[in-house]
């Protein structure tokens, strides 16, 4: 069954960068199928089994689990009562800041998922370590666009960093409210200095394509952030991250950077 996927991109255009090359970071909205199937290796014969038959049941991990489920829903409904997030309202409504994702121990890496074109095929490869002193994400690999020999890709060659979607109990999926907040905020190598970017200047693709039909980014719904590396300049890159936080610009009043029209308007 299809596969809905929309990303909102902001491109970043800085220098220097410890690659000269267009980074791309993008906030994902997306819905998927319950029955969404594994991506196929063109080449490849499909998988045909049965989702209940690629579940693997242990009865002990799965007393453990419930148990673990059953504290978070317990902490979800203290923190309800708190205010949003589990912090008093008034807190809330005064916050300009916030510090969304910081590198500071090994843990932190497992909020996020590094892949490439070697998932259909590719010769891409992207790492993930800690940087100097653990207080930083270093992302590094090699970029290659050469496509797949197997007669149905035609184009390769991209390496992304992607943070993986908060969970609730019982893997309820969450997501971000970023709705207080006008300016995605970031330090990179680079030249040490942070960067603010406008999520007005964010816009819609799908599938790595730019759509006609734009609107604004929906800050109440991210799902997650990426960084995706694809244009084309094929050798070694790396990229160093202190953290990702948002921040309230009073001096930023764009709603969107971009055109809104209706592809067939009303008569």
């Amino acid at each position: 069954m299809a596969v809905s996927r929309r990303a909102f991109y902001g491109v970043i255009h800085r220098q220097p960068l410890l690659f000269q090359s267009t980074l791309k970071c993008s906030a994902i909205l997306s819905t998927r199928s319950i029955y969404e199937r594994d991506y196929r290796r063109p080449g490849q014969p499909p998988d045909t089994r049965w989702p209940w038959q690629k579940i693997h049941f242990d009865f002990s991990k799965g007393v453990e689990g419930i148990k673990n489920h059953i504290g978070l829903l317990k902490d979800e409904f203290v923190q309800r009562w708190t205010g949003p997030e589990g912090r008093p309202l008034l807190e809330h409504m005064l916050e300009q800041t916030r510090v969304q994702w910081e590198f500071r121990g090994p843990e932190s890496l497992d909020q996020w998922v590094v892949s490439s074109d070697q998932e259909i095929g590719g010769h891409s490869v992207a790492y993930i370590k800690l940087g100097k002193n653990n207080t930083t994400c270093f992302l590094y690999g090699t970029l290659c666009s050469t496509p797949p020999r197997d007669g149905e890709t035609r184009y390769s060659g991209y390496c992304t960093l992607r943070s993986k979607q908060p969970l609730a109990s019982f893997d309820r999926k969450k997501h971000y409210d970023w709705s207080s907040f006008n300016t995605l905020h970031m330090r990179i190598r680079g030249d040490g200095r942070p960067w603010m970017i406008p999520f007005s200047k964010f816009f819609l693709s799908s599938r790595g394509r730019i759509q006609d039909n734009q609107h604004v980014l929906w800050l109440d719904k991210v799902k997650s952030i990426g960084f995706t590396l694809g244009d084309k300049a094929d050798g070694p890159f790396q990229l160093e991250i202190d953290f990702i936080g948002l921040c309230n610009d009073l001096a930023h009043t764009e709603e969107f950077a971009y055109e809104l029209y209706k592809r067939n308007p009303e008569v």
